[in-house]
């Protein structure tokens, strides 16, 4: 009996002993273990700046390369020191051991910088706003401990008295502190709404931008219009000129992805130019203040903040500040983007909106060229011009029919400047007889006659290279009619100058200028384009002041995706289908009527026969007269129109296509139509095709119609 008891309890200890635990419990809790004691992984930072719009505070992530360069910086050990490190494209600087993110172009409140890890839901907009950088490293160290040691729950306060409850590495909270007053004071409590807590950026779901490519290819300095706003939103230019920015780098990525790929090209920078401010810190504002009347406020003070810039600009003591701030603002930021950026050996090019592009052109009118090269291009124009005359006086000969003389007058060099002089002696002695002679005399009066017809009283500059023989053109100066002011000089020559939304062409006119020679060129800047929405009330042509007799359309934008909008090829194809609807009811009813008035029978087959030949012949010759279709042999003539020299010979006038929703109202739209040109990709990318096309560089693919 002793003995079975000792059997049973050595049995169970040997059986104890003898089986191991199960496999799978082992190597869980192993697992388990190491787990605990790995499962910590440092949180990766990310650098944010706080930008404050009407008091309301946004906290925005720098670029991803931007980060990495901040976080560099941090992590060498060398923010203790005043360290600056340029971000942005190099449009602001970040000063590390401040905390702080600084314009560089222009003027901008100082922004606050911070090291991001942690973050918690914010009340109004449910934003993520990052805690501060102290206090996120007693979260991280309290997680760090939570997760190491695997004790949840733990409760951290604030700087602001505020709790944080880690429930679990997915169930973090922060509540709101409500303070109970009693007699002891104050004490937060867990009450009130919790707001979710995460950690790290990636947890946040915020956009990242990636950056912009290092590289400047090209330097675009953008001046704006009336007032300080600058589009329908109020938004100021420098926030404008940050969307036309950021369009054009998508347009980059769509169109020049080759060019990219194989690093041929970086991007193009575009600055910001304000003049206003300037303008309006001189003291007239508050002389209008003392004559503005107290009625309707508002409306007085924005007539005064931005449609009288227009005045200032028409008078002399103002247009000078006007045209010294632009001036001297760009070639401000040309010398410091060059200190900035040594290895830059790009172009530079100007682009205007509204009232800034009329500032442009009269400042570029009144730029003077090089010595050297007014040497240069007087030799080559002598030149060009001798042979152009030469050719001239060959097609007046073969006018007059008298074409076998023409080796004559090219071996005495005679062009139509000294054809014109010639008296009957002169061409006597060239050897030609009485006959052709009195025939070259009556042309060379008639014509003399023709340029005589001048307007009465106005002072006329005569274009002796003029190919028309229908008339001896004459042209007033571009320059006539300026407000008197000592224009300054850029300190470089621009490669390109965009007009976006343009007045230039009525102010011309109203200052007197009803024609621009088709020779002439600006001083220093060989290209010209005036860019406009259809819809925009302020904006004008500018090829009708050079080519008044003939009409053509301005060029087309086409669409950036490569196609017209479907509104307008619906619209044209309804056009077209009208018009060949009349065409063919015309022709049924002219075959009809021919019929029915030949009155022999046997001869109605054939004479209807041919009344359709002729009727379809009319059909297809009637489209071209119709001014409803244009048709497509039509528009190419158009686009090889020769608008002269102010843009190397190419078109100047490009249109956008309206909208869809645009085009049921044009009223509706008109003011949009004039400010919609920072965010238009087609506007965008055209900018960028002219560019780069200076530099040898194409599109991936040629959209349909561009030039």
């Amino acid at each position: 009996v002793s003995r079975r008891p000792c059997r049973s309890t050595m049995s169970a200890q040997e059986q104890q002993q003898a089986q191991p635990p199960p496999p799978a419990a082992a190597a869980a809790s192993e697992a388990a273990e190491l787990d605990a004691a790995n499962r910590y992984e440092a949180v990766v930072p990310h650098w944010f700046y706080c930008k404050v719009t009407d008091s309301r505070e946004r906290w925005i992530p720098f670029s991803t390369q931007d980060s990495e360069r901040l976080e560099e910086a941090h992590s060498s050990g060398r923010d203790k020191e005043d360290l600056v490190v340029p971000t942005s494209g190099g449009r602001y600087d970040v000063h590390l051991k401040k905390r702080q993110r600084v314009a560089v172009y222009w003027e901008e409140e100082v922004s606050e910088v911070r090291r991001c890890t942690w973050f918690y839901k914010g009340d109004k907009d449910n934003k993520y706003i990052p805690y501060s950088e102290t206090f996120s490293k007693e979260l991280e160290e309290a997680y760090m401990m939570a997760v190491t040691l695997d004790e949840w729950k733990k409760k951290l306060e604030s700087p602001s008295r505020e709790i944080i409850i880690l429930h679990n590495p997915k169930l973090m909270v922060h509540y709101h502190p409500v303070a109970t007053s009693d007699d002891w004071g104050s004490t937060p409590t867990e009450q009130g709404r919790p707001r979710t807590v995460k950690r790290g950026v990636e947890n946040i779901a915020a956009e990242i931008p990636n950056g912009e490519p290092l590289q400047i290819d090209h330097l675009v300095f953008v001046v704006h219009g009336i007032g300080p706003a600058c589009d329908i939103r109020f938004r100021s230019i420098i926030q404008c000129v940050n969307d036309f920015r950021n369009v054009s780098l998508s347009m980059l990525q769509a169109h020049f992805k080759k060019a990219q790929e194989q690093q041929q090209i970086g991007r193009v920078e575009f600055l910001p130019v304000n003049w206003h401010s300037s303008l309006h810190s001189t003291g007239v504002d508050v002389d209008l203040e003392r004559i503005t009347l107290p009625s309707i406020n508002r409306l007085r003070h924005f007539i005064n903040d931005t449609i009288l810039d227009v005045f200032f600009y028409n008078s002399s003591t103002y247009c000078q500040t006007i045209v010294d701030t632009v001036a001297s603002e760009m070639n401000r930021l040309y010398q410091l983007f060059l200190q900035r950026n040594p290895l830059f050996k790009g172009g530079v090019s100007i682009a205007g909106h509204s009232l800034g592009s009329l500032i442009l052109f009269d400042l570029l009118t009144n730029q003077k060229a090089a010595p050297e090269e007014d040497e240069h291009s007087e030799e080559g124009s002598r030149t060009t011009s001798s042979n152009r005359g030469i050719e001239e006086v060959k097609e007046i000969l073969k006018k007059l029919e008298l074409s076998e003389y023409c080796d004559v007058f090219e071996k005495e060099k005679m062009d139509r400047q000294a054809l014109f002089l010639c008296t009957e002696k002169n061409l006597k002695e060239m050897g030609i007889p009485l006959g052709p002679r009195m025939k070259i005399l009556h042309y060379i009066s008639s014509k003399t006659e023709m340029q005589c017809r001048a307007e009465p009283g106005s002072p006329l500059q005569r274009d002796p290279d003029n190919t028309d023989d229908g008339r001896n053109c004459q042209y007033r100066d571009v320059g006539l009619g300026q407000v008197s002011a000592n224009y300054p000089q850029l300190n470089y020559k621009p490669t390109i100058f965009f007009a976006f939304g343009s007045p230039i062409g009525m102010f011309l006119t109203v200052r007197g200028v009803k024609r621009i020679n088709p020779n002439y060129s600006l001083p220093t800047c060989k290209g010209f384009f005036n860019i406009f929405h259809p819809f925009d009330p302020v904006a004008y042509r500018i090829e009708p002041m050079i080519v008044p007799d003939l009409e053509f359309e301005p060029m087309l934008l086409p669409h950036h995706k490569g196609r017209k909008r479907m509104h307008l090829e619906l619209k044209e194809g309804l056009t077209r289908m009208s018009v060949d609807l009349k065409n063919n009811l015309l022709g049924s009813l002219r075959v009809a009527w021919q019929s029915f008035t030949r009155a022999p029978l046997p001869a109605v087959e054939a004479a209807s026969t041919d009344a359709e030949a002729e009727a379809e012949a009319g059909v297809e010759k009637q489209p071209d007269t119709k001014p409803d279709e244009t048709p497509a042999a039509v528009k190419e003539e158009a686009s090889l129109v020769n608008v002269g020299r102010l843009n190397g010979g190419n078109r100047i006038d490009y249109v956008l296509q309206e909208k869809p929703i645009e085009s049921f109202n044009e009223y509706l739209f008109a003011l949009q139509g004039h400010l919609c040109y920072w965010e238009s990709e087609d506007t965008v990318l055209l900018v960028l095709k002219e560019i780069y096309q200076t530099q040898g560089i194409t599109l991936d693919q040629p959209l349909p119609g561009s030039q």
